[in-house]
């Protein structure tokens, strides 16, 4: 578990880092814009929308990135690992787990039917 930990906020790190020097500059090429110096004052109040525009993309791609690299092949291993046959089975009168291709309990030793 600490070792996700850290993998996750040295992944947040680097998406952050790509976030703030690649992604917005890209953004704001165009209307020659910073997001990042982008508020507005009332009464007094500063109000820094440009860094929570580049949190909303920060979560955007840290979202996607762990769609694609966790979600996306776990859900794969998930669905082979279903259609694969089960190697055991259950008695029918001691509920032992038994090879799918007994023909006689191992522990009852009960005759059982293919």
């Amino acid at each position: 578990m600490e070792i996700a930990v850290i993998i996750g906020v040295a992944l947040n790190n680097v998406v952050n880092g790509l976030v703030t020097n690649i992604i917005t500059p890209l953004i704001g090429i165009p209307g020659h814009v910073d997001f990042s110096s982008m508020k507005f004052v009332i009464n007094g109040s500063t109000f820094m929308y440009g860094n929570f525009i580049n949190a909303v993309i920060n979560f955007a791609v840290v979202s996607l990135v762990v769609f694609f690299v966790i979600i996306k092949p776990m859900s794969k291993l998930q669905k082979k690992r279903a259609d694969e046959k089960p190697v055991t089975k259950n008695c029918p009168e001691c509920l032992s787990a038994i090879p799918v291709n007994a023909r006689r309990c191992a522990y009852c030793t009960s005759l059982l039917e293919k």
